[in-house]
């Protein structure tokens, strides 16, 4: 498997520091607003690598951090006559709200940056002992220029680098370049050695990666936007404070761009992941990010969606059979191929299209392994899609039937179970479908199969 390093700008094939084992961490969201699709895409990319490698037979332990700490969560709770912790559970929860219905797995752990506190203030006195880190006035600032390697992952010079998101210049500091890892905050603080405070946005990062899978891990991955200064800044403490590198894969996403611009909060040209599913379907957006290569920037548009939309239902209404671990090896080794390049999705979906085509041909083993595949990239089978022709003569068909007597609704419940016994799922499912349409709900039970009116 080769995966693109953004550290050393290079193809590298993978190799976890454990033998079937992979430590990974994901910069996570900072939880004061609702989550838009551009948060889609990060989340649903890595996603897709977590359950890959599983796929691979790896062990893996997947951390993604929650920041409830941080100025706009403080900003917003003032403004709402609210404390920090009532908005950042509120929004944390919506947030998840949020990934769940994309049909993302839950992290195996996911720290809060207010429960970790303990471990970045140890962080930021391990720095000051080295002489890599000095307090001013309450603060405490890293000193950048002690850090020889400082903007390798970036690629800048560190003459030319400005100063970095989430940083405002002052008096303080002993160089511009200096970032705070520790902020004087009487009011919202924590207790520490260098007076009530609480952490730079930086230094959480690193300790709660720190703590959960130790000083070196596998993998590091986020958005494209976090290489600097969150990245450079993240690299710089960690291994200044563990004395060893810290990241042996940095991995990053491409932005989703509405005409040719990053989809952002500050721009306000975003749209929330909850007006999206209004719209379309889980598995519509993840197809439409997935048609990408996660590294490239995707564009927005209700075309794209569109396209994706009748991608999802060319995989959904591929032909059911019961599902068993009999799979199309050519298929599993042409998917494997696909993905162990870089995670390329869009040859992996290639491979899930073709075997859409095959089960629709009756081959024994497609639908077995469109599923498994499809699962692999997150997907969910539910229900096949009628066209709307298809559910209206369905629906006409059934209010027929209720008009008329119970013998004709036996009649479509046993044209539905000798669909089933003949292992045409799909004509079975979409009996089913119909019917929902007309608020008939059908229960199969060991004793048959009886329909009733939904509520």
């Amino acid at each position: 498997m080769q995966l693109y390093n953004s550290s050393t700008k290079k193809f590298q094939d993978f190799k976890p520091l454990v033998d079937g084992k992979v430590s990974m961490y994901v910069c996570g969201p900072t939880v004061y607003d609702w989550a838009h699709l551009g948060h889609a895409r990060c989340y649903i990319t890595w996603d897709v690598l977590y359950r890959y490698l599983k796929f691979k037979g790896y062990q893996v332990t997947y951390v993604r951090n929650v920041t409830d700490v941080d100025d706009k969560i403080i900003n917003r709770a003032k403004a709402e006559g609210k404390t920090p912790d009532e908005v950042a559970q509120y929004w944390y929860k919506a947030f998840s709200a949020s990934m769940e219905a994309l049909n993302t797995l839950k992290p195996d752990i996911e720290p809060f940056a207010t429960k970790t506190v303990g471990e970045m203030i140890a962080m930021v006195k391990d720095l000051i002992a080295g002489g890599f880190a000095y307090e001013a006035g309450g603060d405490v600032y890293f000193r950048v220029k002690k850090f020889k390697e400082y903007g390798a992952l970036s690629r800048q010079p560190v003459e030319d680098l400005q100063r970095g998101a989430r940083v405002e210049a002052n008096d303080l500091k002993e160089d511009p370049l200096d970032f705070a890892l520790w902020k004087k905050d009487e009011e919202f603080g924590y207790p520490s050695p260098w007076g009530k405070g609480r952490p730079g946005w930086h230094i959480e990062c690193s300790a709660m990666s720190r703590k959960h899978l130790g000083k070196t891990i596998d993998i590091h991955a986020g958005g494209a936007d976090l290489v600097f200064p969150h990245h450079e800044n993240e690299i710089a403490q960690s291994e200044c404070a563990n004395g060893c590198k810290f990241v042996n894969y940095w991995l990053h996403n491409g932005f989703v761009t509405v005409n040719k611009e990053k989809m952002s909060k500050s721009l306000g040209n975003f749209l929330t992941i909850d007006e999206l599913l209004k719209k379309y379907d889980a598995n519509t957006i993840r197809l439409f990010i997935l048609t990408n290569h996660y590294r490239m920037p995707v564009e927005f548009s209700d075309e794209a969606l569109d396209a994706a939309a009748a991608g999802v239902k060319r995989l959904m209404n591929a032909k059911r059979a019961p599902v068993s671990d009999d799979l199309d090896a050519a298929a599993v080794a042409e998917f494997t191929a696909a993905m162990d390049e870089d995670l390329n999705t869009a040859k992996a979906l290639a491979v899930l299209f073709e075997l859409a085509n095959k089960a629709n041909k009756d081959d024994e083993k497609a639908f077995s392994t469109l599923f498994t595949l499809a699962s692999v990239l997150g997907f969910t089978f539910d229900k096949p899609e009628l066209s709307a022709d298809e559910l209206a003569a369905g629906v006409s068909a059934v209010n027929a039937a209720l008009k008329a007597d119970f013998k004709s609704m036996d009649e479509i419940i046993a044209h539905r179970l000798d669909a089933r016994a003949q292992k045409n799922w799909e004509l079975a499912d979409k009996i089913r479908v119909a019917l929902d349409g007309t608020g008939i709900v059908l229960k199969d039970t060991k004793e048959g199969t009886t329909c009733e009116r939904g509520k």
